[in-house]
């Protein structure tokens, strides 16, 4: 094999949990360093790291995003109280993709990674789907009280002028629960702005889909601010590329969504995204099989896997078991981040080479041979392989694209 492919700026790169983080340093190690003189911007974002730092590494990996324009992120745990005992830690710190979705202020694209010998459960479904998911507010940010007895809950802003506006959510008879949420308008045109640019990149169609019709404040402004950004700065360029933006109800896009052959973007608010990416995701065989990437609309990217740090396998790994744990969301993650890194550099070596990587991955599922997860949705005659060696078989057919 000749030099190794150089790299001209950094790549942020962050560490992350559990079973994860053992794929993470095996890729590195069989895929990546053999062919890459990695350069890379390193954040150990561990839980204990994490509490460690009060968090502040977290931050510290974001603002590294915003310098250098490309990160690759490994899955993290957000730890509930189960964990804060577990690992003994400080407080229960919130979720790192939270964090780093806020500090961007991005919106996150996933879409399904396809092989030919699994077929999507929706059998009319023939290109991937991508769900673009808003990454501010709503129940996330939301402010819930436990109603105890009878009573008045209402929702009052006092304005700078010291104007009140008040709104009855409901006269309680009895006990319930009372729940509010907030959106910017800022951060509301940061999406739009992200959904469309994206959808010019991919020239694919761009959907969005609220419920505008109950919630005709919230969601009705979703759709305004949408529709305003649009007519100004996206009409003519979306004409000039031949693709569609339209609005309709979600309820109208789920029936639309199913009976399409895909495709297409759609664009969800942020619990909306979080449900339906799972939804697509399944129904196109595993959340393991999915690309996930966060971009400002400031063009910066952070690409990572769109599952959790598969928890049940590291404890089989710490027993010295070997784990047939899927590695293909974890490098696609890396194949997107080391692609756009060489496309925002003028490197084209590192272009190819992970375009190379993607293919030879596809091709060893498409041979047949992969983890105990997707043999139970492929077709054909499988070969049930551990996750170090489903990386090397990886590697054979990697190297057949540098003449190895």
């Amino acid at each position: 094999m000749g030099e190794k492919i150089q790299m001209i700026v950094p790549l942020v790169e962050m560490d992350g949990d559990e079973m994860t983080r053992v794929i993470w340093q095996d890729i590195k190690e069989v895929l990546l360093t053999p062919y890459i003189d990695l350069n890379t911007d390193y954040y150990d974002l561990e839980l204990k790291k994490r509490d460690e730092t009060d968090d502040r590494i977290t931050v510290e990996a974001a603002e590294a995003t915003k310098k250098y324009g490309v990160a690759v992120k490994c899955a993290t745990i957000t730890p509930n109280a189960q964990r804060v005992e577990e690992y003994n830690l400080k407080q229960m710190w919130k979720s790192p993709n939270g964090t780093i979705r806020a500090i961007l202020d991005g919106t996150v694209f996933r879409t399904p990674i396809i092989v030919k010998n699994i077929k999507p459960f929706i059998k009319t479904w023939e290109k991937p789907i991508t769900i673009a998911r808003h990454a501010y507010g709503d129940v996330y940010k939301g402010v819930e009280m436990k109603i105890k007895g009878k009573g008045r809950a209402e929702i009052v802003f006092t304005g700078q002028d010291g104007h009140v506006d008040r709104e009855v959510i409901h006269d309680f008879a009895g006990s319930g629960i009372v729940m509010a949420m907030h959106n910017l308008d800022e951060s509301i045109e940061s999406f739009a702005r992200s959904c469309f640019n994206y959808a010019l990149g991919q020239k694919q169609d761009l959907w969005f889909a609220t419920k505008d019709t109950i919630s005709k404040t919230y969601d009705h402004n979703f759709k305004d601010v949408f529709q305003d950004v649009y007519d100004r700065e996206y009409q003519d360029k979306f004409t000039a590329a031949g693709i569609e933006y339209f609005y309709t109800l979600i309820d109208d896009a789920v029936a639309r969504v199913v009976r399409s052959s895909g495709g297409f973007i759609w664009a969800c608010k942020n619990y909306d995204g979080d449900v339906m990416s799972d939804m697509v995701a399944t129904a196109f065989g595993s959340l393991a099989m999915m690309t996930s990437v966060l971009v400002s609309p400031d063009g910066c990217y952070e690409y990572e896997a769109a599952h959790g740090t598969v928890t049940r396998h590291y404890y089989q790994y710490l027993q010295g078991e070997k784990t047939s744990t899927n590695p293909v969301a974890t490098l696609f993650a890396w194949t997107g981040a080391l692609r756009k890194r060489g496309e925002l550099d003028g490197n084209p070596g590192l272009v190819q080479f992970a375009g190379d990587l993607e293919q030879a991955a596809l091709n060893t599922i498409e041979e047949g041979i992969m983890t105990k997860d997707l043999a139970l949705l492929a077709e054909g005659e499988k070969k049930i392989v551990n996750t170090r060696e489903f990386l090397q078989e990886v590697n054979v057919r990697l190297g057949h694209s540098f003449g190895i």
